[in-house]
C-alpha cells in the first residue's frame, strides 16, 4: 500500500508539471517533499501571445552552366591561286587573316591545319589547268612545219610514231606542237635542235627528194570526151549569149520599146491565174512535173516509179513510163526535142521517148537521184544525187563526161544558165554553187541560206539566179554584184521549187510545202498571185514557155493547172 501511494504522488507531481512556450519547466508551489494528498494550489499563469513564425520561401535551385564543347579546329580556306589582278590570294578579306591569327595565337604555333581531301584535288586540279595553260601558250609561240611531209620527219627524228590509227594531217601538226612544247617545257632543248639541225642537213642535201615523192594533185584529169563537150559547150555559149546581149540592147536603145509595158503586162496576165482543171495524176504522191518545149505536153512522176505523159490543157493521159525499181524523184523535158529523163531513188537516170519506150539508162551515182536539168543544147544531161555529187551525161551515148564534187553534204537541185556556159548546183549544205562548164571551175559560192537548199533557177535576164530552201525563203542572187539581191519571206514552210517565167524572166513562180504556189514580179519582188487549191505539199511546178500557163503537182496525188483569164478570152476569141 505504501508502494502505491508513493507511485500515485510522484504521478501526480509530473502531470502538475507544465512547459513553457519557451521550453522553460514551471514547479508547482507545493513541496515535493511532502507526502499529504493536498490540492494543489497552481498560480496563474500570464501565457504571452504567439505569432506564428513565416514558412520561408522555397529555394529556387541555380541552373548549373553546362560546359562548353571545344570549337572545332577551322580548316584553311582554299583560293584559286590568281586573282583578278593576277596575284596570288590566300584569303578572301583581312578579317579571315584575322581570324586566322586569332585561331594561331590561341591554340599556339604548333598546331597546323589539316587539308581536306575535296580541298586537295581542287588544288590539284587548277594546277594541273594552270600547267595545261601554259603549255598551250609555249605551244603556240613554237615554229611548226605546215608541210605534212616535214612534220612527219620532224616526228621520226624525235623518236615519235609518225602517224596514229585515224589521224589526219591536222591532228599529226598539233600532235607535233604539244610534243614540242613539251619538251621545251622540260628543258630538253637540245634534242629539239638536234632533230631541227637533222632537217636542215637532210633538206640541203635532198631539196627535192620530198617534193617528188609527196605529190598534191589539186584537180582531177578529164576524158577526151570532156574537152569536147566544154569545147561545143563554149562555141554555144557565145552564140547565146551574144542574141541575147543584142536583144537587151535593142530593148533599151529602141525608142519604140517600153520594157515596162511589156513587164506590166506580163504580170497582169500572171496576176489572172487561175485553176483551168485539176486531174488525179497517180496513185501515189506526185514528185515532179515538166512542160515541153512547145507546151503542149505536161511529164509527170510519183512516188510509185511511174512517169506519164498528159495532153494541154486537156490533161489526157498519153503514154505512161514504167522502167523504175524505185521511187520517181523528178522528170524534165528536152528543150530541143520530144525526148525526156527521169531521175530515181535507184540510183539511175533514164532517157524515154514520148512513146514511152526508153532508149537510155545513165549509171554511176552511189546514192539516189534528186533533181535533173537538160543543158540548154539539149545535148547533155545533168543529175543531182545524195552522194555529194552531180554528174553531166551525154545525152547521144550515155556516157558520163564530169563527176562534179564540192559540196560537203548531198546535193538536191541542179539548174543551168540559158546561154549552157553554167551551172547552179544547191544542196543539204546550205550552199549554192555557180559552175563554168567551159572550165570546170566553181566561180561562185552563195552562202546565205540557214537551212538545206532545194530549189535553184536562172533567170533569162542572164545576171539573176533565184534559190529556195528549208528556211521558207528565197533569195534572189545578182551574179555581177556576186551577192545576194533581195531576200523573199515567201512561204510558211519549205520552198519546195523555184522557177522563172522561161521567155523573159519577168517573174519567178514559187511552190511550197504550205500547200500553196506563189507568184513574184522580178521587177520589185512583190508578190503577184497566190495559187491555192491543193490540199497537200507542192513538191513541183513547171511554167510553160510564155508564161500564160503553170502546173503544180503535190502529194494530194493531183495536178493543177493554173492560167490566165485574157489568156482564156484569146482562146475564145479564136475559137469564133
Amino acid at each position: 500500500m505504501d508502494v502505491d501511494e508513493e507511485n500515485t504522488v510522484t504521478a501526480s507531481v509530473a502531470d502538475s508539471s507544465t512547459v513553457g512556450a519557451d521550453d522553460q519547466t514551471v514547479v508547482p508551489a507545493i513541496d515535493t517533499i511532502s507526502v499529504q494528498p493536498v490540492q494543489p494550489i497552481i498560480a496563474p499563469l500570464i501565457t504571452t501571445p504567439v505569432v506564428p513564425s513565416i514558412a520561408p520561401l522555397p529555394a529556387v535551385p541555380l541552373p548549373v552552366p553546362r560546359p562548353l564543347a571545344p570549337l572545332p579546329v577551322r580548316p584553311p580556306i582554299i583560293r584559286p591561286p590568281l586573282g583578278q589582278n593576277g596575284d596570288l590570294r590566300t584569303s578572301d578579306s583581312d578579317s579571315d587573316q584575322d581570324e586566322l591569327g586569332s585561331g594561331h595565337g590561341a591554340a599556339g604555333e604548333s598546331q597546323e591545319y589539316e587539308i581536306s581531301e575535296e580541298s586537295r584535288l581542287v588544288r590539284e586540279r587548277q594546277e594541273k589547268a594552270m600547267q595545261e595553260l601554259l603549255m598551250k601558250r609555249r605551244a603556240a609561240a613554237l615554229a611548226v612545219p605546215t608541210n605534212d611531209g616535214s612534220v612527219r620527219a620532224r616526228l621520226r627524228r624525235l623518236g615519235e610514231p609518225i602517224t596514229l590509227f585515224g589521224e589526219r594531217e591536222m591532228e599529226r601538226r598539233d600532235r607535233l606542237r604539244m610534243l614540242m612544247a613539251k619538251l621545251d617545257a622540260e628543258g630538253q632543248l637540245e634534242r629539239l635542235m638536234k632533230a631541227h639541225e637533222d632537217e636542215e642537213a637532210a633538206a640541203a642535201a635532198a631539196p627535192t627528194e620530198m617534193e617528188e615523192d609527196i605529190q598534191y594533185p589539186f584537180y582531177t584529169e578529164g576524158s577526151q570526151a570532156l574537152l569536147e563537150a566544154r569545147k561545143e559547150i563554149a562555141k554555144y555559149s557565145i552564140v547565146k549569149s551574144a542574141l541575147r546581149l543584142h536583144r537587151a540592147r535593142r530593148k533599151q536603145d529602141d525608142p519604140d520599146e517600153d520594157l515596162d509595158a511589156e513587164t506590166d503586162w506580163s504580170l497582169k496576165q500572171a496576176a489572172s491565174l487561175v485553176l483551168d482543171c485539176s486531174e488525179i495524176g497517180d496513185d501515189r504522191p506526185l514528185s515532179g512535173c515538166s512542160f515541153s518545149h512547145d507546151g503542149k505536153m505536161l511529164a509527170t512522176c510519183a512516188l510509185s516509179g511511174v512517169a506519164k505523159l498528159w495532153s494541154v490543157p486537156e490533161v489526157k493521159k498519153v503514154t505512161t513510163l514504167k522502167g523504175h525499181t524505185e521511187r520517181a524523184t523528178d522528170i524534165a523535158f528536152s528543150p530541143t526535142g520530144y525526148h525526156l529523163a527521169t531521175a530515181s531513188a535507184d540510183r539511175t537516170a533514164r532517157l524515154w521517148n514520148t512513146e514511152g519506150s526508153a532508149q537510155r539508162t545513165f549509171e554511176g551515182h552511189l546514192d539516189r537521184l534528186a533533181r535533173i536539168a537538160f543543158h540548154p543544147s539539149g545535148k547533155y544531161l545533168g543529175t543531182a544525187s545524195f552522194d555529194k555529187t552531180w554528174r553531166l551525161w551525154d545525152v547521144e551515148t550515155g556516157e558520163e563526161l564530169l563527176l562534179q564534187e564540192g559540196h560537203s553534204r548531198s546535193v538536191y537541185g541542179l539548174s543551168f544558165h540559158h546561154d549552157g556556159s553554167l551551172a547552179a548546183s544547191c544542196g543539204l549544205d546550205s550552199l549554192a554553187r555557180v559552175w563554168d562548164l567551159r572550165s570546170g571551175r566553181s566561180i561562185l559560192a552563195l552562202e546565205g541560206h540557214v537551212k538545206p537548199v532545194l530549189g535553184v533557177s536562172f533567170s533569162p535576164n542572164g545576171y539573176h539566179l533565184a534559190t529556195g530552201g528549208e528556211d521558207n525563203t528565197c533569195r534572189i542572187w545578182d551574179l555581177r554584184k556576186r551577192k545576194s539581191l533581195y531576200i523573199i519571206p515567201a512561204h510558211s514552210n519549205l520552198v519546195s521549187q523555184v522557177k522563172f517565167e522561161p521567155q523573159e524572166g519577168y517573174f519567178l513562180v514559187t511552190s511550197s510545202y504550205d500547200m500553196t504556189a506563189k507568184v513574184w514580179s522580178s521587177r520589185d519582188f512583190k508578190p503577184v498571185r497566190t495559187l491555192s487549191g491543193h490540199e497537200a505539199k507542192v513538191t513541183s511546178l513547171d511554167v510553160v514557155g510564155d508564161g500564160q500557163c503553170v502546173a503544180t503537182v503535190s502529194h494530194d496525188r493531183t495536178i493543177k493547172l493554173w492560167s490566165s483569164k485574157d489568156n482564156e478570152k484569146v482562146k475564145t476569141m479564136d475559137i469564133d
